[in-house]
């Protein structure tokens, strides 16, 4: 009895082959960072993205190498494909955690309570001072104004298309969506400048406003529609079931459902506009000064502010150093865009019973 028991025991263990150390990645990456040095210092070569590069090929390889050898080719392939995921999401972070490194560490020279108060005014972009309040303004207003139009017109779009669009409008306007997703920012710049032209008007923030818009349309379908699509058709037949119309239904069961991954799209949008050159360029010219009608002359917006300090540059550090402090505020104002879109998609989520 004694003895069967104890070989019950060991059958498991003798089933299991061998294995690696759960600390045999770590060893593995850090002895590739060193090979990956000596070949760079030994090769010449001073990018330290060619040294990544190495190391991350000398991982996937060193990997391999010792898999096979302790647990086998065929938990060596497994651990390959874990490798590879592991190097692109490196590869897809490093260059992201490396711009803002840059951009903090430049911005933070001249940002401060006085900068973010005050506008450039009288002061001359090649000389130290000045501030982005016009910018920050200008930017608001404008970005509100194109969420305010292009955020109903997406959304209600979206709902047509998958609730009731059947047919040829269906079709079309989904072909029109499709080709409006891939439009160039400056073709919605043109688009409204030559309506200014028609009717003789001047720059203004509001011109910028429907260029905004007509970006983010496309943008607000598409989550949207998606976002529509995953909710259950059994929630929609059960309302439907119950003698509630349709619009009702709608209105009282798909949206507040899909809430969350609706107001998650609009904030994509937003920040896809929020960092918009071109049509603020064309349309609202940037004004030094502050100007806090979006519906009367030329008004400033951060990335225009941006573009326009960076190009005086050349000849000014002040320039240069107030063209990061602004790039390094707008990153953070989508930073903080996207925060409160998901505080309010968890606040308007639905609630789930146990």
């Amino acid at each position: 009895m004694s003895h069967a028991s104890t070989s019950a025991d060991k059958a498991p263990g003798t089933l299991r082959g061998a294995s690696l150390p759960k600390w045999s990645p770590w060893a593995i990456a850090a002895g590739s960072l060193v090979l990956a040095a000596v070949i760079g210092v030994a090769g010449g070569l001073d990018s330290k993205v060619q040294w990544g590069l190495i190391a991350g090929l000398l991982f996937v390889l060193g990997t391999y190498g010792v898999a096979a050898k302790v647990e086998g080719r065929r938990q060596a392939k497994d651990r390959i494909a874990t490798c590879l995921v592991w190097v692109a999401f490196l590869l897809a972070v490093v260059p992201l955690v490396s711009l803002l490194w840059t951009t903090a560490a430049r911005g933070v020279k001249v940002l401060d309570v006085y900068f973010l108060t005050h506008s450039m005014g009288v002061v001359a972009d090649s000389e130290p001072g000045g501030g982005i309040y016009h910018a920050i303004l200008g930017s608001l207003e404008q970005v509100g104004l194109a969420t305010a139009i292009g955020a109903p017109v997406g959304i209600l779009t979206a709902i047509y298309l998958v609730e009731y669009g059947r047919g040829g409008l269906a079709k079309a306007v989904t072909f029109f969506v499709d080709v409006m997703t891939g439009i160039p920012s400056i073709v919605a710049g043109l688009f409204i400048l030559s309506l200014m032209l028609m009717l003789d008007l001047q720059p203004f923030g509001f011109a910028g406003s429907l260029a905004l818009a007509i970006l983010m349309m496309p943008v607000i379908v598409r989550s949207t529609e998606e976002m529509l699509k995953l909710v259950p058709n059994e929630l929609r037949e059960a309302s439907l079931a119950l003698g509630v119309p349709k619009w009702r239904t709608i209105l009282k069961v798909v949206v507040p459902t899909s809430v969350g991954g609706i107001i998650t799209g609009v904030m994509l949008a937003v920040a896809r506009i929020a960092g918009e050159t071109a049509p603020v360029l064309l349309l609202v010219f940037g004004n030094p000064f502050i100007n806090a009608n979006p519906f009367e002359g030329a008004q400033a917006s951060l990335p225009l502010y941006i573009y326009q300090q960076y190009a005086q540059s050349a000849g000014s550090t002040a320039a240069y150093d107030r063209a990061w402090a602004a790039s390094l505020t707008l990153i953070a104002f989508v930073m903080i865009l996207n925060l409160v879109a998901r505080g309010i998609a968890r606040w308007k989520a639905p609630q789930t019973g146990r």
